[in-house]
């Protein structure tokens, strides 16, 4: 009979995405997930199964937040500026402990490319998912369905860039403006 878990799994695994998320797959060894989750190898291995299996894990509960996140803001807010919001709110005001560790997801394909396909496949299943969020937003701001597509692949492709931009740490100005700009457009072409 298997041993009952003797910790709390979804801290443990709060834990692994926060480290994964700040050294990416490949620089976090097992010694390091062992050590801030707080966990032995026995308890790991029966909980986690391998390394691979919880960052599959953390990369789906990361993706799962932050729509959370999104779905929540856009019943309280208009749709467009969900949008402008969720690309400034990892830069403005960005000095707190995640300030400049981009997205798990993001980061995640940069690092895995041609190394692991199926986790970037896995992660760009759900940037895909975002951007399909960024066009539901869209038309619930008054675009036609071809301009909510077209409008969202570019906004998808802006919010890459934005998150690798925020892991050089360039003064505020220079992120913000460009994405104010941004939607400056974005809004004029929906009027």
């Amino acid at each position: 009979m298997a041993r009952p878990l003797e910790f709390d799994r979804s801290k443990a695994l709060n834990k692994a995405l926060a480290l994964f998320w700040r050294k990416g797959y490949q620089a976090t060894s097992l010694a390091d997930l062992l050590a801030a989750m707080e966990i032995g190898r026995s308890s790991f291995y029966a909980a986690f199964t391998d390394k691979r299996t919880l960052y599959i894990a953390c990369m789906d509960l990361f993706s799962a937040r932050v729509m959370d996140m999104l779905e929540r803001e856009c019943r309280e807010k208009a749709p467009l500026d969900v949008l402008q919001q969720f690309l400034e709110g990892s830069l403005a005001g960005g000095r707190g402990v995640r300030s400049g560790w981009g997205c798990m997801l993001v980061n995640s394909v940069i690092e895995l490319a041609g190394l692991d396909d199926d986790l970037v496949a896995r992660a760009s299943s759900h940037l895909l998912s975002l951007q399909g969020f960024f066009r539901r937003c869209l038309e619930d701001a008054g675009t036609t369905p071809a301009q909510s597509e077209e409008l969202a692949a570019m906004l998808m492709l802006f919010n890459e860039g934005v998150r690798v931009s925020s892991r050089r740490r360039l003064p505020e100005a220079q992120h913000l403006q460009p994405i104010a700009t941004a939607f400056r457009l974005i809004r004029s072409a929906v009027a």
